[in-house]
């Protein structure tokens, strides 16, 4: 499960996309969501953001932390926390290499997507992130700049 997979035939709900500019991820993890019915409604309607959410080891289980789902708008009175936490569906194995992991100093679980997957099912995908430095994100900047300069250079050629 731990090798990335490419994902045709899934609908993408919610992407955390500065977690590439301000972590270096190493190995990404393939999760299922334990979710309440309205959460899944809600998802379903494309509502939902990861982007200050995390994921922490907590007695043998892996958690979503500060994940943003909104309450789903219905004629029922019930509903859910919008922040509440998340359990992560994981195997043992891949709990293991997670927790040791987040043990190391400088690493932690980031969310990078929500989606569904052919079979209709909420999957998170969470990778080992590793805190980049400002010199890094700098540098970042700078290669991303020139390549963009050098697309512009090229096509006016």
């Amino acid at each position: 499960m731990a090798a990335k997979k490419e994902h045709s035939n899934s609908k993408l709900v919610a992407q955390n996309r500065r977690a590439r500019f301000d972590y270096f991820l190493t190995e990404t993890f393939e999760a299922g969501l334990a979710l309440r019915g309205t959460e899944v409604k809600s998802l379903r309607e494309g509502k939902g953001n990861i982007q200050e959410s995390y994921a922490e080891p907590k007695n043998g289980e892996i958690w979503l932390i500060n994940a943003y789902i909104p309450e789903y708008q219905s004629k029922m009175p019930f509903g859910h926390e919008e922040r509440r936490p998340r359990k992560l569906l994981l195997h043992k194995r891949e709990i293991a290499k997670m927790s040791d992991a987040v043990n190391k100093k400088g690493t932690t679980l980031v969310p990078v997507k929500v989606y569904f997957n052919d079979r209709g099912i909420a999957k998170l995908e969470l990778a080992i992130g590793e805190g980049k430095r400002k010199s890094d994100k700098r540098d970042a900047i700078k290669a991303r700049d020139w390549q963009r300069d050098k697309a512009r250079i090229l096509r006016e050629h």
